[in-house]
């Protein structure tokens, strides 16, 4: 077995954007002053987990339906026939039991024997995580070629992953954290969005409608500026309502690069040249995320 190819399958570039809920999750629970770094190692090692399974899941469902055949950007290895169908099939799915035993042991940590109803509600979440992962590409109702990727972006990178995190922590929801996890989902859905505004024409033709393809690039370019913009606003206004001290406002600098890719967005005429923004707008949620939380116990 080649290690290589499914460390690259993996896309490990794509890590920093599935823990930035967990790293804002983790610092709201610090201000609390009920941080467990147990707990956050293992909540972190659980949401890497779930990203090389979705990842693995991608590359085998766009690759076994032919919709990675032309793609531009970082080549998949089902696709290019440098991993068959079936071992990532497997892959998949051995790394689907780790993760979730990684899971188990984080419910566990959390909750111990004393609170088996946040046991059993936070392992279905794990199990629904696994499937919508999966589903995303994977079999006949794929939901990302029916246009609801965005949804579940927003749903598991932005709510469940920043609110779920902290939950684990302080054992009971705080409202107002809504505001911060709304803010890392816009963000993760803008990185969604910026991919399947690249990939527009050759998703089309694969017949995988995103609802950029659904929208045309010009209303696609719109919803892209409301996501970071009203990232921006919902990171503000927690800010705002719950600290008002300079120091909170800090994750106002990691918006200056993604004010800068607005910019280029704009004046973009050619889908393929967005590739190169994918990875500022990934790395620019994860500084968000990292100044967010620093802002909340300096």
């Amino acid at each position: 077995m080649d290690v290589k190819k499914y460390l690259q399958a993996a896309r490990l570039r794509t890590l920093p954007l599935s823990l930035s809920g967990i790293v804002v999750g983790s610092f709201l629970a610090a201000s609390q002053h009920v941080f467990d770094w147990k707990i956050c190692a293992l909540a972190l090692l659980t949401t890497v987990g779930f990203q090389v399974v979705s990842n693995f899941a991608n590359d085998y469902g766009d690759g076994v339906k032919g919709t990675d055949d032309h793609r531009v950007g970082e080549k998949r290895l089902v696709a290019s026939g440098a991993i068959s169908p079936k071992q990532m099939k497997t892959a998949t799915w051995v790394a689907t039991i780790l993760t979730l035993v990684v899971a188990l042991l984080l419910i566990y940590s959390a909750f111990g024997k004393d609170n088996i109803g946040y046991s059993i509600l936070f392992f279905l979440l794990g199990i629904a995580s696994v499937a919508a992962a999966i589903k995303y590409t994977v079999g006949k109702f794929a939901y990302g070629y029916s246009g609801f990727g965005d949804v579940f972006v927003f749903l598991f990178f932005g709510l469940l992953s920043v609110v779920g995190s902290y939950f684990l922590f302080a054992k009971h929801i705080n409202v107002a954290i809504f505001l911060p996890a709304i803010s890392v989902g816009l963000l993760s859905v803008a990185v969604l969005n910026l991919n399947n505004m690249r990939d527009s024409a050759t998703d089309k033709k694969a017949g995988k409608h995103t609802l950029v393809v659904k929208i045309g690039m010009e209303f696609a370019k719109y919803y892209h500026y409301c996501l970071i913009i009203a990232s921006f606003l919902c990171a503000f206004l927690y800010v705002v309502v719950c600290f008002q001290k300079t120091v909170q406002f800090l994750f106002v600098l990691a918006y200056i690069p993604l004010v800068k890719h607005l910019i280029f967005v704009v004046n973009n005429k050619v889908a393929l040249q967005l590739d190169g923004e994918l990875k500022k707008v990934a790395l620019s949620t994860f500084l968000v995320a990292l100044l967010f939380g620093l802002g909340q116990i300096l």
